[in-house]
Formats: C-alpha cells, sequence, structure tokens
C-alpha cells in the first residue's frame, strides 16, 4: 500500500492503474477510521480492481463554532487499518494541497439542504459538494463509495453527480452499527460512559417510527411526534426529528414513496445522528 500526498501522485497512480484494465473504487473519508469505514472499503475492495481511499479534513464543511480543531485524528492508525482492510493508495493531502488559494469558486446547493443537518448548519453542505466534487475529478474513480448514515450527504452527493453528469457511480453503503443499535461514528468517542449506555436509544426510536409507517400510518407530523416522545426521556436534547422523502428530502405531509426518518441528537460534547429508509411500499 502506497501513501501520497501531492495531487499530481494520486493522479499518477491511478492513470498506471487504469493504464492496466484496472477498474478504481474511490472511498472519500476525513480519517478516524472505524469499522464503518472499512465496509466501504471492503465493498470497493470486492467491485474493484484498485481501491483509493482519501483521509482529508476538509475545512469547508466546519462552521466557526465547530470541532475542527478537536476533530479526531490518527493517522499511524489509519493506515493500519486500510492496509488490512485492502486499499492500494491512500491519498493524504493537505490543506494547502486541496486549496492552494482562496477558491474563486465553490459549489452552492440549492436543494436538499434546508433541512436535517443543513437547517442548522448553514454552508455545511457547500463544503461537503465542493470537496466531493475537487476528489471526484482529482481521482476520476469508476465508483465512490458512502456511507448511509449520513444520508443528506448521500443524496445531495448523488443529485450533484446527476446534475453535474458527473462520470463516476455513486455506492451508498448500509450503516454500521454497535451490538447494541448504535451507528459507528467517529464523534461516539466523545460520549461519557453514561451518554454512551443511553444513545442505542435513538436508534430503537427510529425502528419504531419506521414500524408505524409499515403498519399504515401516513401522517408526517404523527410520525414526528411519537418519534418526539421517545426521545424526550432522553439526558441529551433533540437537534433534529424529521419525516422527509429520499432521496428528494422534501416535506409532504402524507407520506408515499421512499421516505427516510432521521434525527440528530445533541450530547454534552458530540452530536450524534442517525436515520432509518422505509420504502411505504414495503421496501427497506
Amino acid at each position: 500500500m502506497k501513501v501520497v500526498e501531492a495531487i499530481e501522485a494520486i493522479r499518477n497512480e491511478v492513470i498506471a492503474a487504469k493504464q492496466t484494465g484496472l477498474s478504481i473504487g474511490f472511498v472519500p473519508t476525513m480519517g478516524y477510521l472505524h469499522e464503518g469505514h472499512v465496509s466501504l472499503i471492503e465493498a470497493a475492495r470486492k467491485d474493484h480492481d484498485f481501491v483509493v481511499l482519501s483521509i482529508f479534513v476538509n475545512p469547508l464543511q466546519f462552521g466557526p463554532n465547530e470541532d475542527l480543531d478537536r476533530y479526531p485524528r490518527d493517522f499511524q492508525r489509519d493506515e493500519q487499518i486500510a492496509q488490512k482492510a485492502g486499499v492500494d493508495v491512500i491519498f493524504y493531502p493537505s490543506v494547502p494541497e486541496m486549496y492552494p488559494t482562496n477558491m474563486p469558486m465553490s459549489i452552492h446547493v440549492t436543494s436538499g439542504v434546508n433541512v436535517l443537518c443543513g437547517s442548522s448548519r448553514p454552508g455545511h453542505f457547500d463544503g461537503v459538494a465542493t470537496v466531493v466534487m475537487k476528489l471526484l475529478q482529482i481521482v476520476q474513480p469508476n465508483e465512490a463509495y458512502f456511507g448511509q448514515k449520513d444520508a443528506q450527504q448521500l443524496a445531495i452527493i448523488m443529485n450533484m453527480v446527476d446534475a453535474f453528469n458527473v462520470p463516476v457511480i455513486i455506492h451508498g453503503c448500509p450503516t454500521v452499527r454497535e451490538e447494541d443499535g448504535l451507528a459507528k461514528s467517529s464523534r461516539n468517542v466523545y460520549l461519557t460512559k453514561e451518554e454512551r449506555d443511553e444513545a442505542p436509544f435513538l436508534y430503537e426510536a427510529l425502528k419504531e417510527g419506521a414500524k408505524l409507517i409499515r403498519s399504515g400510518e401516513t401522517s408526517r407530523a404523527f410520525i414526528r411526534a411519537e418519534l418526539e416522545k421517545r426521545l424526550e426521556s432522553g439526558s441529551g436534547k433533540v437537534d433534529y426529528i424529521d419525516v422527509l422523502s429520499y432521496p428528494s428530502l422534501e416535506q409532504s405531509e402524507r407520506l408515499s414513496g421512499k421516505v427516510i426518518l432521521a434525527v440528530a441528537y445533541v450530547y454534552k460534547n458530540a452530536r450524534l445522528i442517525d436515520n432509518y429508509i422505509v420504502d411505504i411500499q414495503g421496501e427497506k
């Protein structure tokens, strides 16, 4: 496994692989890898001959009061995990390598951003879309892999690739969970023991909401109210609860088709997100 830091170097690695007829699977991350990231790498490894992993903590997607400086980083650990999982090359650029001057332009996302995480993080998804577009143009993979835990991000990236006719397939992989149901996240390390013991109730609430939908309930307001009741018992506070169409992320008071139940919950030092996607016709 190689580690490269320059854009030219990763391009040369990919070009060389393509010239020998290899297909390219790409997994973009911000590092501090966990089992969720490993599942993305394994999916890329299964589908493709050559796997590229990027590790880049993107400053554009952090607000002024968010946790950019304390976002967990451990490259040596990440390198070991990536090698064991079957990565061929890690692209590990610096901020100046990705943004050598003030960016003269960026992507402005206009659909699907005024809900869920976007409603409380203005500009966040502009930063996500901009860095993902740059990474896709740099690596130019056949397929890129993202986790469904960040379902809003996944939907926006899928819509972006479609809107700009980017020749890459976006593959959404199922959320990887702890045995008790808590979604794997790099930010879980910030939970106290008591918070960690309590946190699986987020997924339990989402499953109960999905059960109501499968039983025939189509009122968005009712489902939201039921979720809120269940989450009131926790020691943290709700950032948002919503039920939306997916992947269009539109609000409709009567649910139909594929919908996402989503929650963000704030503890003392960690903000957790989770979701559950249900098809009204029965396909999960």
